[in-house]
């Protein structure tokens, strides 16, 4: 029976990328890139985006963030878009929550973005009827039933 050449299983290997918790600069949009915030995951690496300049595009991650960087609905991202294809854009960086906070506080992001929230573009609870959820029955209804 062969001897194990490897160092360790899953657990391991899945711990490699620990020391990117570290601070790390920020990165700002340049020509051709844009920054989107995630409405829904597609699977199969994809995913719908939101992008700030109001167009909704279809999301690729790219290879060397699948599976390491994992990306949700609401999270913003910078995405890198194509010349050939304005419907479609590739997903280059996640944003940390502070990260985003900061880039807002710059004015990269409008006013109207809405941070950590686990669905962008979902109703506010505190919205005028928005939480009528259920229906009032008078004593007379009541009786009638």
């Amino acid at each position: 029976m062969p001897k194990n050449k490897g160092k360790g299983g899953k657990n391991r290997k899945r711990g490699k990328n620990e020391a990117d918790d570290e601070k790390r600069e920020l990165v700002f949009k340049e020509d051709g890139q844009e920054y989107a915030q995630v409405l829904r995951m597609l699977g199969n690496g994809r995913c719908e985006a939101m992008c700030i300049d109001g167009t909704k595009r279809l999301c690729h991650i790219r290879g060397k963030m699948h599976k390491k960087v994992w990306i949700a609905a609401g999270d913003i991202v910078l995405v890198g878009l194509r010349d050939y294809q304005d419907d479609k854009a590739d997903v280059i960086l996640k944003y940390m929550p502070d990260e985003a906070r900061l880039l807002k506080a710059y004015g990269e992001l409008p006013e109207s973005t809405r941070l950590n929230e686990g669905i962008a573009g979902g109703l506010d609870e505190e919205e005028d009827g928005a939480g009528d959820d259920y229906i009032e029955f008078e004593d007379e209804d009541i009786d009638k039933i």
